[in-house]
């Protein structure tokens, strides 16, 4: 029984590859051991996988998707490490590891303490915000000699802790250089998520890894803030805040009549809300009984329509008609000239007795004289 045994430990290696059936699982050692690499020995590498072999302590080679044979001249970094200047035919040790390279998706991200923002309406808030995003790694060498270390098996949870603090810093960084206001924030969520990308890209690149995709899914308000917002939209709604108290107060005098166990106080509740009812109404009428304004024939102030005069310049508000001389249009008295016809509505003399003629007159009233 232990020949058997020693000759299955000392058995070589021909076969390396590693068929992921976990979800989460970022990198898996090949189970070597104490075994040997058979020189010549097969290595398949799956998509979405990457091969790296590691000789005491140091990176060696690094195999992406593909089949290959392993012989001096795919393993150049690992032929100088073991020193195989001519090629090798003995047995080789070697750990090896393989760094899943495919995209993790659904990784959630949030903020456990409240963001600090400055806003120009509301000035200064508390955010909170959550969201989605994926990665990859896009580096295995990098990954393996930042992140990984020497452990036999390395998952996403082991990594999430650090990602997710570095996410929350980004974005309150993003959020504050932004300066949107935390009423367009909802309007600006796919902006935000793609600066936040290319932003937190930086702090990924140091572990060789890259963000895939990058998603906000909310940014809250406080709770206070909320309900200013919601009564404020609720006024909006409602429109004609006047009309509004009107139909409230008319509610309020057919609930009181309505009430048969009100009494004396039921019927003073409605005299007091009749009285309210009358002065909203009156006042009501009064804004619809308002004058129009015109505009002063002089200045062009608004004044009330039928004022006699003038507030702003003191003339008379009120301009008589006069018929043109030339025309017989209908012309502001004392207007220079006729607005229809252009003819000047300055008096003439008669040349030959000097009296006053009217504006287009072709003879004189006193002489005859032509004019």
């Amino acid at each position: 029984m232990g020949k058997i045994g020693n000759f299955i430990r000392s058995e070589l290696i021909n076969i390396i590859e590693w068929t992921d059936d976990s979800t989460y699982t970022m990198v898996y050692q090949f189970p070597v051991h104490d075994n040997e690499i058979k020189n010549g020995a097969q290595l398949t590498v799956r998509p979405s996988q990457a091969a790296v072999f590691v000789s005491e302590g140091q990176i060696a080679d690094v195999f992406g998707p593909g089949r290959y044979t392993l012989e001096t001249g795919n393993l150049p970094v690992l032929s100088t490490l073991k020193g195989w200047k001519y090629g090798f035919d003995s047995p080789f040790k070697a750990e090896v590891y393989f760094v899943n390279t495919k995209q993790f998706l659904d990784q959630k991200w949030g903020t456990k303490n409240p963001i600090m923002m400055r806003d120009v309406e509301f000035g200064m808030l508390r955010l909170r915000a959550f969201g989605i995003y994926s990665f990859s790694v896009d580096d295995p060498g990098k990954f393996m000699k930042e992140v990984f270390g020497t452990n036999s098996m390395y998952t996403v949870d082991e990594l999430s802790g650090q990602l997710k603090r570095s996410i929350v810093s980004g974005i309150s960084d993003l959020l504050g250089e932004s300066s949107i206001s935390a009423l367009d924030l909802a309007a600006n969520y796919d902006e935000l998520s793609q600066g936040a990308k290319v932003k937190l890209q930086d702090r990924f690149n140091p572990f060789g890894l890259k963000i895939m995709q990058f998603f906000i899914e909310n940014i809250s308000l406080p709770e206070e803030v909320e309900k200013m917002l919601d009564q404020r939209t609720s006024m909006g709604v409602l429109g004609d805040m006047g009309k509004f108290t009107q139909y409230q107060t008319a509610q309020a005098i057919r609930d009181a009549a309505q009430n048969e166990g009100g009494g004396m106080a039921g019927a003073g509740v409605g005299l007091g809300a009749g009285s309210v009812l009358g002065q909203a109404m009156a006042q009501s009428m009064n804004t619809s009984q308002q004058k129009a304004m015109v505009g002063c024939p002089h200045c062009g102030a608004q004044i009330p329509e039928g004022s006699k005069f003038c507030p702003s310049c003191g003339k008379k508000a009120s301009v008589s008609k006069v018929a043109c001389g030339n025309c017989g249009a209908q012309i502001n008295e004392g207007a220079k000239f006729c607005p229809e016809c252009g003819q000047s509505q300055a008096p003439k003399k008669c040349t030959n007795c000097g009296s006053d003629m009217k504006p287009g007159a072709k003879f004189c009233p006193e002489c005859g004289t032509k004019a």
